[in-house]
């Protein structure tokens, strides 16, 4: 009996390790707003923790955006990236480190070439743990800037939208023309003047 018993509980253990296998960690969520999508959505998803990167629109007023509504400057919305982590490997507090390199905070104009509100950089938290550790990474980046004054804002998430599918993965789909792009644009050049290296 006691055998028996014993295989009955090995054979339940056993069927119950693919359910716990495939229980998705957890995960958390951060939007950032730097200019092109194409661009946040690319140095983003190298960093090691990142699950997901999508591109997508948010700020404004308008439901189900569409690129041609973002870039006509009655939305209000930005360009926008969710990036999908995981906590346990990364914090939120890297990833905003992470981001104040990929942008120029003193240029509340749009980013590099592409000009206009839709292209503004802005960090946007869903929580009041969120706004504080962004509040304190924005206040030691802006010790950090070697030229220009801090103008990037912290603003509460509304509703994500995510982008037309042929904006999604355009760097990798689309190497080239994004190279060429982003050479074009002066991102890295003027990323140097901001933050020094």
């Amino acid at each position: 009996m006691r055998r028996l018993l014993s295989l009955l509980i090995t054979v339940f253990a056993l069927a119950a390790l693919p359910a716990l296998a495939a229980k998705p960690a957890k995960t958390a969520t951060a939007v950032f707003a730097g200019g092109c999508f194409w661009c946040m959505e690319h140095d983003m998803q190298g960093v090691p923790g990142v699950l997901k990167v999508e591109s997508g629109y948010t700020g404004g007023h308008v439901n189900n955006p569409t690129y041609r509504d973002v870039t006509s400057e009655r939305s209000g919305h930005y360009e926008a990236v969710r990036v999908t982590y995981d906590p346990a490997k990364l914090d939120y507090g890297f990833l905003l480190y992470r981001y104040w390199k990929l942008v120029d905070p003193t240029d509340d104009g749009g980013q590099f070439c592409d000009r206009g509100p839709s292209y503004r950089p802005a960090i946007f938290v869903s929580s009041p743990q969120q706004r504080a550790i962004a509040e304190t990474s924005r206040t030691e980046a802006a010790r950090r800037l070697k030229t220009g004054r801090m103008v990037t804002p912290v603003l509460d998430l509304k509703t994500f939208w995510p982008a037309e599918a042929y904006h999604r993965d355009y760097a990798k789909r689309n190497a080239l023309n994004y190279q060429a792009y982003r050479l074009g644009c002066g991102r890295d050049l003027r990323l140097k003047q901001v933050w020094g290296g």
